[in-house]
């Protein structure tokens, strides 16, 4: 898998640009706001045509600009392909390309340029709330599976027709003949992603509890728990069974989300927590066990996506070696020998001899 050059165009603060890679470690400099993240971003979107920060195409294309455009040229798959997105502001689609043929979803392109992303903010998800979890998870499993994908779409627009109806019927009782409709539909998407979630996180945590060995040199025992719906007893169970489990929940909870005009229940609040040695992290693990734990489950993505594509997926780290102290630091070096890694630092001397660095200047890249 390498990644082996990037042509920008209108893309964030680039008006153009082209990049050639290293097929080990590309180190990124510049001072804040230089388009370093946007890089990565552009890259990010390049494999996966998700951003992991703007909630809308628009926001990715230069200000001003009629049209933003990410094309990339990838070694993967035993062979050189092409990837490239086109994309425009207001309604219009965007375009997709493959090997100069034009695709109609992302999920066509899945596997071409698979990426893993590490930024600041992750070193403390395990302490922050729920909702940051659920992404890092959802980024992850839209990755490995194209399908859960598509039902977390469709999960999320169901979900957002049914909240609709529940606020709309203070004003119109007659919106309340639909919704049993849309309740059933939610339960049977959502049992699609529990099944999906729970076998992802067994083998997450599976491969994050022997990074976590390695790093704690075997003193603490790493744990990870999925956590859904409470009446969802076993979320290995068959998804007609879990539909069951998720309408029984929903049935002691309609009074409320009618009273409320809120979705209350559903997969939409999962969560997952972690343990050392059966002792909460959230509650009680310390900084550095919690950095430590964020990290081990970053490679064990990167590992379960390496096992699934039969290539070591593309690394990108976003500042976060400087967040780290040097014995993290030098464990996250050490793991990331093998494949092609891009790291962005504000810090010119710091990690220059790890591999290419080009520097990034108001949008522009000085070689």
């Amino acid at each position: 898998m390498n990644l082996e050059s990037v042509a920008l165009r209108s893309f964030r603060n680039y008006q153009e640009a082209q990049l050639t890679f290293n097929p080990g470690v590309n180190l990124i400099v510049g001072d804040n706001a230089q388009g370093k993240t946007n890089l990565l971003e552009a890259i990010a979107y390049l494999g996966s045509g998700k951003s992991f920060r703007a909630q809308k195409t628009a926001e990715l294309i230069r200000f001003g600009a009629e049209f933003g455009e990410v094309e990339g040229t990838v070694f993967a798959q035993q062979r050189k392909q092409t990837l490239r997105f086109v994309l425009f502001p207001g309604s219009r689609a965007r375009q997709i390309w493959r090997n100069g043929a034009k695709q109609k979803t992302a999920a066509d392109i899945a596997g071409v340029l698979p990426t893993v992303l590490f930024c600041p903010e992750d070193l403390l998800m395990l302490k922050a709330g729920a909702a940051q979890r659920r992404r890092f998870g959802d980024s992850a499993l839209c990755q490995l599976r194209p399908n859960y994908d598509a039902a977390l779409t469709q999960y999320n627009r169901i979900l957002e027709q049914k909240s609709r109806i529940l606020k709309d019927h203070f004003t119109d009782s007659r919106v309340l003949d639909i919704l049993p409709e849309y309740n059933l539909r939610l339960c049977q998407v959502g049992a699609l992603l529990i099944s999906y979630r729970a076998r992802f996180y067994e083998a997450l945590g599976a491969a994050a509890a022997e990074f976590h060995g390695q790093f704690s040199g075997g003193k603490e025992e790493f744990s990870l728990e999925y956590r859904t719906v409470s009446t969802v007893k076993d979320p290995f169970a068959p998804v007609s069974q879990l539909t069951e489990d998720l309408q029984e929940h929903l049935q002691q909870h309609s009074r409320a989300e009618l009273e409320s005009g809120q979705c209350l229940t559903g997969p939409h609040k999962d969560d997952f927590t972690v343990a050392l040695s059966g002792i909460d992290l959230k509650a009680y693990g310390s900084q550095g066990q919690t950095r430590t734990s964020a990290i081990s489950l970053k490679l064990a993505q990167r590992e379960l996506m390496r096992r699934e594509w039969g290539e070591e997926p593309v690394l990108l780290l976003d500042d976060v070696l400087s967040e780290l102290d040097p014995g993290r630091q030098d464990f996250v070096l050490n793991k990331i020998v093998s494949g092609q890694v891009f790291i962005t630092c504000c810090e010119p001397g710091r990690f220059t001899k790890l591999g290419k660095t080009m520097h990034i200047n108001q949008g522009n890249v000085m070689i």
